[in-house]
């Protein structure tokens, strides 16, 4: 397999390091602004649906194929952003209920963890220095589908695209599948980001696993209005 995927991916997460440190408030909206252009992608096409097939007895043929690669997108984008953010939910109580030394201990193993978890799903190949014998992941998988040239079953191309670019009319896969590799850097990336956080005491742990506790602390006098 070639390994230009994988320089291209240190390139794209070595930039993203760049504009976050002299562009922080920009690249945190453009991250939010992109879920919520898929979400609301999802949302339109589905709205379009019920009006084309109620009212005009037609529809769009890859509605269903669309939104099942945007909820995946959604998902695959998601992590990365949840362990930057720190909103995904866990249990803590295990955290809470030993010193702050060990507690910052397993914080540290979590978000290595994590890290180690999105290096093995990008590409396991590394593993066979430690004696494993594994292969494949998600570089390998996209490079595949980027090779042989497979198309999506619904999606097509808009028209003009094909003529002008002379293009198949399926869309390719490997463009829809570049998400798996590129979230897994993200997953990495964040975590490595989260891991020197807890380290350096700016942040307590990888999950947020007391949420509807500050809620209620936050809205606990909100009825007496």
């Amino acid at each position: 397999m070639a390994y230009w995927p994988h320089l291209y991916l240190l390139i794209f997460v070595l930039v993203l390091w760049v504009l976050e440190k002299r562009f922080p408030t920009f690249m945190e909206r453009l991250e939010e602004n992109l879920l919520v252009l898929v979400i609301s992608s999802i949302m339109i096409v589905s709205f379009g649906q019920v009006i084309a097939r109620y009212a005009f007895n037609t529809g769009w043929i890859a509605a269903l194929e669309f939104n099942t690669v945007m909820f995946s997108w959604l998902i695959l984008l998601g992590m990365s952003y949840g362990i930057k953010t720190g909103i995904h939910l866990g249990v803590d109580i295990l955290l809470n209920a030993v010193p702050r030394p060990l507690m910052k201990f397993l914080s540290l193993v979590g978000a290595a963890g994590a890290m180690l978890y999105g290096l093995i799903l990008l590409d396991s190949t590394w593993l066979a220095m430690l004696g494993v014998d594994v292969r494949g992941g998600a570089i390998e998988y996209w490079y595949k589908m980027w090779r042989i040239g497979l198309g999506q079953e619904e999606l097509r191309y808009p028209a003009f695209m094909v003529e002008m670019f002379d293009l198949k009319p399926r869309v390719h896969r490997w463009l829809v599948l570049v998400i798996l590799p590129i979230s897994l850097a993200l997953l990495s990336y964040r975590s490595l980001q989260a891991f020197w956080a807890i380290a350096t005491g700016k942040r307590d742990m990888l999950i947020s696993g007391h949420e509807a506790q500050d809620l209620v602390e936050e809205n606990k006098g909100a009825l007496k209005d």
